[in-house]
């Protein structure tokens, strides 16, 4: 079917929306959501079959939905209604919560329901649960709807009750009452806001909005005072709640220039005065579990900036050092890396020379990595990656990925960024020259099966989200009882003959003058697209890689026709 996308932004369930129709045969373009006159013409040049509106601020123009069968991706089960549902049900702690295909019709949320999927609510932030369990029942209703559209099937009839409007959630609805709220009910509170807006709140003097709340595990004196700053640990601070406290790991200055950052970066003075915790937030793991080493790293976002690369190094280096044979890359559980951190960068005195630190940090980490033979080196995907964080995982020896991941291998959207991470010796060593060209310059989201197809991935595992970390511990078990001297033995060979061929060194110098530049050159493109990235500065136009309908068919990427399984490899 010919399936135009019509959305806000190209946020991550757009992004998975897009990777599985393609990977499914459907002819599929994108256009974003600008104004009616822009909706009606993409409308008129692609002529799809079907319209799918998966992430809208605004209703689709009557001159599109009454002439053509348009699909709305609602994040609330059958009957819900409203701008903020997946907000409200975790503010009102529901227990299971779903996704709705329905038509448009004039009303709002009220056209007729042709699926849905439903799912356990677990205590997570909004951002992880849209990114998960949302964006999983999303597609699954999706293809179901599809389906029956092809067969001229009829939408079903609601049972539920239309449960009414149910307007935005306003910073009052969740507004923390440091003295009478408990713990739950403020991570509550902030969960249902990360992502965007955030919990407006007044602390150590500033007005901020909160991100990224976890619970804090110390142990307390209770006469503390409700709402007092109590500590630090890492990126975050604590604040004590009425039977014990949350971490703050995020905040955002309460103005228009504001940047979300590190808690501590944020409150740099007030909370060099704090006490240090070490691991009361901890984003950085290891765990040896026989003949395996784990090393898990959860950063917001998935963003690693100068330190954050730093850190994990080091760590890095403890994991080398022990006398397991296997090391498994584990990443966090929404992302595994996304590559440099633009936040920190923007906030820099000189982004540029932030810039320059962060990338060189992430080479070192991927270097660290390259040049390890004396270890059997997992990443495993389990979580999102994008630019750097792709080629980062890349530098193991095998890349084990979850179906359900979508990667987005490449740089130049953020104004022609050449990137480093020593891609340029990674993608020829593992792929093709012509895959290696196709993953950097296409500038498209893949799925997990694609980047198994092109050499990116090794191994693909069908488990959800919850059951990965599972599958992937049986797996490097049962590699652990192999013996692995042949392995190593070539590894050492092939790593001791590309350096002879070609040094690493000479990949990194190469590519770092490429980054210098985009750093410190005249072309300001980097800089202007980082901005823009990092303040949220709405898509004046939809980007031609997307909107194929209208770059031509020429522009479009094409799809992998063989897709490997783990029972192949």
């Amino acid at each position: 079917m010919r399936i135009l996308l019509l959305c806000h932004g190209f946020n991550s369930l757009t992004q998975k929306l897009f990777c599985d129709l393609n990977s499914t045969g459907h002819d599929v373009s994108v256009e974003f959501d600008i104004n009616d006159a822009v909706t009606e013409e993409a409308v008129a040049m692609f002529k799809p079959d079907v319209l799918i509106a998966p992430f809208l601020k605004r209703a689709i123009p009557a001159s599109v939905h009454e002439n053509l069968k348009c699909f709305v991706v609602h994040p609330g089960p059958p009957g819900d209604r409203g701008p903020n549902a997946l907000d409200w049900a975790i503010l009102d702690d529901a227990e299971t919560w779903g996704v709705t295909v329905l038509q448009a019709v004039a009303e709002l949320d009220a056209g007729p329901v042709w699926a849905s999927r439903s799912f356990a609510l677990r205590p997570a932030s909004k951002s992880s649960l849209y990114r998960n369990e949302v964006s999983e029942a999303a597609v699954a209703a999706v293809i179901e709807a599809l389906e029956k559209l092809e067969r001229g099937q009829s939408p079903e009839q609601i049972t539920e009750k239309l449960s009414g409007w149910r307007p935005s959630v306003s910073q009052v609805d969740r507004q923390v009452d440091w003295q009478n709220d408990e713990t739950e009910t403020v991570l509550r509170k902030i969960r249902s806001a990360d992502g965007m807006p955030g919990v407006l709140d007044e602390v150590l003097g500033k007005k901020v909005y909160f991100y990224d709340a976890r619970p804090c595990h110390e142990a307390l004196d209770d006469a503390i005072e409700p709402g007092t700053v109590l500590m630090r640990s890492g990126p975050a601070i604590a604040i004590k709640t009425v039977d014990g406290a949350v971490w703050i790991g995020h905040v955002r200055k309460a103005s228009k220039d504001g940047v979300k950052l590190p808690a501590t970066r944020a409150f740099a003075t007030q909370s060099a005065a704090l006490t240090e915790v070490s691991g009361g937030y901890r984003d950085i793991s290891l765990k040896i579990i026989r003949d395996v080493a784990y090393l898990h790293f959860d950063f917001y976002n998935g963003a690693m900036g100068t330190d954050d690369c730093r850190r994990l190094l080091s760590v890095f280096r403890t994991a080398v050092a022990s006398d397991a044979n296997i090391l498994v890359l584990m990443g966090g559980r929404d992302h595994w890396s996304n590559g440099l951190n633009l936040n920190l960068i923007e906030a820099a005195e000189s982004p540029a020379e932030e810039s320059w630190d962060n990338i060189r940090a992430m080479d070192d980490l991927s270097e660290a990595i390259i040049r390890t033979t004396d270890k059997w080196i997992i990443s495993a995907v389990g979580g999102n990656a994008g630019a750097g964080g792709v080629f980062l995982a890349r530098a193991a020896d095998e890349v084990w990925i979850r179906s359900g991941v979508v990667l987005n291998p490449h740089y130049k959207d953020m104004g022609n960024l050449y990137g480093s991470e020593y891609w340029t010796y990674l993608l020829p060593k593992f792929t093709s020259a012509e895959n290696a060209r196709q993953i950097t310059q296409a500038r498209l989201p893949m799925g997990a099966h694609e980047a198994l197809s092109l050499g990116l991935a090794d191994r693909l595992f069908e488990e959800d989200h919850s059951a990965f970390p599972g599958a992937v511990a049986a797996a490097a078990d049962r590699l652990a009882s192999e013996n692995l001297t042949d392995r190593l033995c070539t590894k050492r060979k092939v790593r001791a003959r590309d350096e002879l061929s070609k040094p690493l060194a000479s990949y990194r110098a190469r590519e770092l003058e490429q980054m210098h530049k985009n750093f410190f050159g005249f072309d300001p493109s980097y800089h202007v697209a980082r901005y823009n990235f990092v303040r949220k500065v709405p898509k004046s136009r939809t980007p031609l890689t997307l909107a194929v309908h209208r770059a031509g068919k020429n522009k479009r990427r094409s799809q992998p026709s063989i897709f490997r399984t783990t029972s192949e490899l």
